[in-house]
């Protein structure tokens, strides 16, 4: 549903002025809408949400080939067929695993690709199962294959607890709220752009610790059931500081790392081993 469709009052009624009466039902609508659209993910935190995970997955399948096609182009995808075996190795474990905590992923169209980017450090996994990792990674910080499984797990992790559609309604609820205010004062939603970056970011920081935490946890328990040591989640994270100072790999920009992450790490560990020794 295009809620800035339904909600934008100049496409039903193109010289409708936005006085404070039609400003309060407009707000009063959105307000209604925003308390209603909540979902709840499976680390039981109830989640904003105003796009369905079935349109994440969607929006995400065509992100996923807009993302690699330059690399593809450049004919960076997938070049080292013994790392392209390794991660897969890796990730095929994990994803077999996620589908037993989320019996519906077995519908997921799962992918992993192997970016040829030696100067990045980075991995993401999309809405749906679509994932990439940067050589970058792999490489610089001579990752092992638990600590690989750790940052895939971690990513996967995101895609369970439905994080990408929390951050696409985020997005959308701050381009509805940024679009209402500008139709009462009479600007145009065309010069808002970085207005509505701010308010972006401004809404999803108070998440960003929170969802993080989500896919830490589940993912020391994915990689730990798929008989990956999770003692490796705590060297991960010390590589990653080691090798960006803590702030400036692109991994860390969109995965923030607070100081307590590793010793929550730590805490996790001892309840994760019977996992990881029962799939030994």
């Amino acid at each position: 549903m295009n809620l800035s469709v339904i909600l934008s009052p100049d496409i039903y009624y193109p010289k409708l002025v936005m006085t404070p009466r039609y400003l309060k039902f407009f707000t009063t609508v959105i307000i209604l809408t925003l308390v209603s659209a909540c979902a709840t993910n499976i680390a039981g935190r109830k989640q904003f949400m105003l796009v369905s995970e079935s349109s994440a997955i969607e929006s995400s399948r065509q992100a996923y080939i807009n993302t690699l096609e330059p690399f593809k182009k450049e004919g960076k995808l997938d070049n080292n067929s013994a790392m392209v075996q390794r991660v897969n190795s890796i990730t095929a474990k994990l994803i077999q695993q996620a589908k037993i905590i989320r019996p519906g992923t077995k519908k997921w169209q799962w992918s992993v690709k192997i970016i040829d980017d030696p100067k990045t450090i980075n991995a993401w996994c999309m809405a749906g199962g679509k994932m990439a990792i940067y050589t970058g990674l792999i490489n610089q910080l001579k990752a092992t294959d638990d600590e690989i499984a750790q940052v895939m797990g971690h990513e996967i992790s995101h895609a369970l607890a439905n994080h990408t559609a929390e951050r696409m309604s985020v997005a959308m609820a701050s381009d509805l709220a940024i679009n209402l205010y500008n139709s009462s004062i009479g600007e145009s939603s065309g010069t808002t752009s970085l207005a509505t970056a701010a308010a972006q970011v401004a809404l999803k920081l108070p998440n960003s610790r929170t969802s993080e935490s989500e896919a830490d946890m589940i993912g020391i328990e994915l990689a730990a059931k798929a008989g990956f040591n999770p003692n490796a989640a705590v060297t991960l994270w010390q590589k990653m500081a080691k090798a960006g100072g803590g702030s400036s790999l692109e991994f860390l920009s969109t995965h923030p790392s607070p100081k307590n992450r590793e010793q929550a790490l730590k805490k996790a560990i001892p309840k994760m081993m019977p996992y990881y020794q029962s799939a030994k």
